[in-house]
């Protein structure tokens, strides 16, 4: 396995300082960006979107629990699977009472919301030991319009802000390849004022790493995440997939 170059203290900590200023630019970066999302321009829902949760009936109005902001996070869970997905599950894992509510103190809920039927959503929520909301959106419009599942008898595919054709040209298809319905994963930001909800936010794929705590940790680290993807090569003897499941 091929390990870091090995020096003294000092080249060490020249290295070191060099890199500090690339990570003081991607701070600065990211400070920015984040400035350009909280000024992009929102929508207002006008679908009324009937959601099961554990008590019964919600709208999606009622998801925000009387908060002003609402983070649902689109969990990969077909009704025809027994389980939710593997690398939404990993993400689930690292939502504790603590993360819940420092966002509560904040003025924002975080829930999921699924496909799956309340009563499998629930089974599956007890097995894992979870305590945060959970919805299904089993029969709703709600997972096709933000372009979580991908249906082409029910609409035109897209994913990630791409269409089919867009997805080709850029070498993505595989987010669209398999049997339809095909269940993908999101996160989605809405914003209440009064009784009226907005849509301010949508990310996908990759964006969604930063949901897990796992990784932010793992990029700090030598060996990294131990993917097959990474660079440098050779840091693990067992390279996994670019999937975040998390299994041993």
């Amino acid at each position: 396995m091929a390990m870091p170059d090995i020096v003294t203290r000092d080249e060490w900590t020249q290295a070191r300082k060099a890199l500090l200023e690339d990570e003081k630019d991607l701070t600065r970066r990211r400070d920015a960006i984040n400035a350009e999302r909280r000024r992009l321009p929102m929508v207002e829902i006008d679908k009324d979107y009937e959601f099961q949760g554990r008590t019964g009936s919600a709208s999606l109005l009622e998801l925000f629990d009387g908060r002003r902001q609402l983070m649902v996070g689109h969990f990969m869970f077909n009704p025809d699977w027994e389980d939710g997905c593997p690398s939404c599950t990993a993400g689930a894992d690292e939502v504790s009472q603590g993360l819940l509510d420092h966002l509560h103190n904040r003025d924002t809920t975080l829930a999921y919301v699924s496909r799956a039927p309340i009563e499998k959503i629930e089974r599956y929520k007890r097995k894992k030991g979870w305590t945060f909301p959970w919805y299904s959106s089993f029969g709703s419009d709600f997972n096709y319009d933000f372009h979580v599942t991908l249906d082409a008898s029910v609409e035109p595919m897209e994913y990630n802000y791409r269409n089919a054709e867009e997805h080709e040209a850029a070498g993505t298809s595989y987010y669209l390849e398999g049997e339809q319905p095909i269940e993908e994963p999101g996160t989605s930001c809405f914003l209440r004022d009064g009784d009226r909800v907005f849509h301010t936010y949508s990310v996908y794929a990759r964006g969604a790493e930063w949901f897990g705590g796992s990784y932010a940790y793992l990029d700090l680290t030598a060996l990294g995440r131990q993917e097959d993807w990474e660079e440098p090569k050779g840091r693990t003897d067992d390279a996994r997939r670019a999937n975040p499941d998390m299994q041993a």
